[in-house]
């Protein structure tokens, strides 16, 4: 006979209904679903945290673990799989998919199974933008494998991001994009991805060959007919561009006006300054499951070897569990161990980052210390030449995000920044946002092709991909993987002129000025300089 085991709280499971929604009935018990359980690892010391990619080191002097080595040494112990596949067949749920590098098991069942099995009760809500399968308060399994458990995903399937793009302009901006001059489109001030490589100075003669770009996408798609259009106008080569189905995800491209102008936007942005490189983009649900199963995907990608990931989706911290945050930060810290840089999107509604409660937020993932979070400028250029550069901020809701997490320490990195405390009453100083920055304002933004038409689309989702494009190229160029840039960032590069320094404007409630400020991080980029310091 089982015996009967005290049931424990999931440490960061609690989940409250979004604000405003109400409860319109109970999941029936046999409608079916899967969820993603995260488990520990076997190495409880992760002396990967002291490894080379995380101090001040060249790429050339790093040592990184390769994805094999890491799950050998860092993924789920197979005693603790087969616990909870035990658990599984008990409350009679089916193993779906096992992955011991990416420390998850996948669980299919009913709802009244999985109600039963994790101690809650799943309810339909009704809410502003649809509806959804949710949950309140805290998750529990039986106390002898809730040391085991780290994290349960999929259960509720809210809506977890939006997408970082602001489009400027509805109409068709050009049906001839300029592939040569950086001097920006008169009539509204926008540029191609390569006149601002040209603007910002990246390495000439290195076009991505050999190198692999990660895009994670949480809705839309692309048309290939599209891609091709889009490169033959500018006069580059036609990229690769290759999709992964992520928890049933897909390529699905519907119309301008939804998600199709983040994924386009993502693809022609890096694919322009790398144009050899692969793009390989992982569709997924836009759910706290989708989310996280696609990064940890890229990263454990062990066929298409991503070496660098752009993230274009996330939102404020205060809208994600304390099991997200913890997990999703554990991923980032994996890719940081493997070489794998992650760029992702600051934010686009300036410091409160869209939250009308008086308080300021920062986005996340951007706010993760082991991603390079990437802020907004708006730009102004004549023929090769910057003009002028700012922080982004047209309004509340149109503004570069950044400041001061209110979920992670000040990292070591950032002890000589001056980041300042929290704008937030009695806030504390924690890990400051952005890194980085580029030209993000709509006003200034990326001629782009969606659905047969060219807009002007601007956001700090343009400036992931335009990093990432610029990291293939240095990777390229160094013939290893650069990884886990921040720590170079903030120590040896800083002398060596990398970034253009913004100090004009504020993002709300923080002021750009000399140095890193919390609007524009260490400023906008000049490629060629960024790569001679890293070696190159």
């Amino acid at each position: 006979m089982a015996t009967k085991h005290k049931r424990v709280d999931i440490q960061g499971s609690e989940k409250k209904a979004l604000s405003g929604a109400k409860i319109v009935g109970s999941v029936p018990d046999d409608e079916r679903f899967e969820v993603t359980i995260r488990l520990r690892s076997k190495n409880p010391s992760d002396p990967v945290s002291s490894s080379s990619p995380f101090v001040d080191t060249l790429p050339q002097n790093r040592t990184y673990i390769s994805r094999d080595d890491f799950n050998t040494t860092y993924g789920a112990d197979p005693q603790d799989i087969a616990k909870i596949e035990a658990f599984a067949q008990e409350n009679g749920l089916v193993v779906v998919e096992t992955s011991p590098e990416r420390r998850s098991i996948v669980l299919s069942g009913t709802a009244g199974n999985f109600n039963t099995a994790f101690g809650t009760k799943l309810q339909h809500y009704e809410h502003a933008d649809g509806t959804y399968r949710g949950r309140t308060g805290a998750l529990s399994v039986p106390s002898d494998i809730s040391d085991i458990i780290e994290g349960v995903f999929g259960l509720d399937d809210r809506p977890q991001a939006k997408p970082h793009y602001q489009r400027h302009n509805p109409q068709l901006v050009s049906s001839k994009p300029k592939s040569g001059s950086a001097t920006a489109n008169a009539s509204n001030g926008s540029f191609t991805p390569p006149q601002l490589a040209a603007l910002y100075n990246f390495p000439q003669g290195l076009d991505g060959s050999k190198q692999c770009i990660g895009i994670i996408e949480l809705g839309g798609g692309y048309r290939p007919a599209d891609i091709k259009a889009y490169f033959n106008k500018l006069k580059l080569p036609v990229p690769k561009v290759k999709a992964v189905r992520v928890d049933g995800g897909r390529n699905q491209p519907t119309t301008a006006d939804g998600a199709d102008g983040e994924v386009m936007l993502d693809i022609e942005v890096a694919a322009a300054i790398a144009p050899k490189a692969q793009i390989v983009v992982y569709f997924a649900p836009n759910t706290d499951q989708g989310f996280l199963d696609a990064i940890s995907k890229a990263i454990h990608d062990n066929v298409n070897k991503p070496s660098v990931i752009s993230i274009s989706w996330g939102g404020p911290e205060s809208a994600w569990t304390a099991q997200s945050l913890q997990q999703y930060n554990a991923i980032f810290q994996t890719a940081a161990a493997l070489g794998v840089t992650i760029c992702c999107a600051a934010g686009d509604n300036g410091s409160a980052d869209g939250v009308n409660d008086g308080a300021q937020h920062v986005d996340f993932p951007a706010s993760s210390p082991y991603v390079l979070g990437c802020g907004g400028t708006k730009l102004a250029a004549s023929g090769n030449t910057i003009t002028n550069e700012t922080v982004w901020n047209e309004n509340a809701n149109s503004a570069t995000g950044g400041g001061v997490s209110a979920v992670f320490p000040l990292p070591t990195y950032q002890n000589s920044a001056n980041v300042p405390p929290s704008a937030n009453p009695n806030g504390g100083t924690g890990r400051g946002v952005p890194d980085v920055a580029g030209d993000a304002d709509p006003a200034s933004g990326y001629q782009v092709l969606v659905d047969g038409q060219y807009f002007v689309i601007g956001g700090t989702s343009a400036v992931a991909p335009l990093y990432a494009g610029l990291i293939a190229l240095i990777n390229q160029k160094l013939g290893k993987p650069v990884g886990f840039l921040n720590p170079l960032i903030y120590g040896s590069l800083a002398s060596k002129g990398p970034f253009n320094d913004i100090s004009t404007g504020n993002n709300g409630a923080y002021s750009a000025g000399l140095g890193w400020d919390a609007c524009t991080g260490e400023g906008s980029p000049n490629g060629a300089k960024l790569l001679a310091g890293l070696g190159g």
